[in-house]
């Protein structure tokens, strides 16, 4: 690990990879995985070892320990992921004329909500319009930003029950 951390040195990390990757396969599989999605969770796993090489401090943790570390985080990034609420697939319309009152009262919702956004503090309204807008998760959201991952999820928070609390009154 420290020829991959300290030279970038390939054949050292593909020594890590043909040790770690069977054992975080297997691993993945008994946590309730299959096979393939077993398999992209440690091909997943291998790739931020090799990325975040630099990181990986032998004083603080053993090699296996942080690997196993970054694969139990990978884990739980892919249960959330599971238990995110998909939303609703939108029904078309066969009627190509829409409602006047429609049409006006969504355009009243939108500038209600382009209003209660510009009312967010603007750390949380970008990350609102991040995770919603440009549909990134919290994990991307928290790499592009450099902040903490759990100040990203705070933040996203806390702007989504003020939003929820200025649009109340809607529908």
């Amino acid at each position: 690990m420290l020829a991959v951390r300290d030279r970038r040195d390939r054949a050292a990390f593909g020594l890590l990879f043909d040790y770690f990757a069977p054992r975080l396969k297997g691993v993945a599989m008994r946590s309730g995985l299959g096979s393939g999605a077993a398999e992209d969770v440690a091909q997943e796993v291998m790739l931020t070892v090799w990325r975040k090489a630099e990181k990986f401090d032998p004083h603080r943790a053993q090699v296996s320990a942080w690997i196993f570390q970054i694969a139990r985080n990978r884990r739980i990034d892919l249960v959330r992921k599971e238990n995110r609420p998909i939303p609703e697939e939108i029904k078309m319309v066969d009627r190509v004329e829409d409602d006047a009152n429609q049409i006006l009262a969504m355009d009243q919702e939108a500038t209600q909500l382009k209003l209660a956004l510009n009312r967010l503090k603007p750390d949380q309204r970008a990350l609102v319009e991040k995770a919603y807008l440009g549909e990134l998760s919290h994990k991307e959201i928290s790499d592009q930003t450099g902040l903490a991952l759990g100040t990203v999820k705070s933040r996203i928070r806390l702007g989504l029950e003020r939003l929820r609390h200025e649009l109340k009154g809607m529908r």
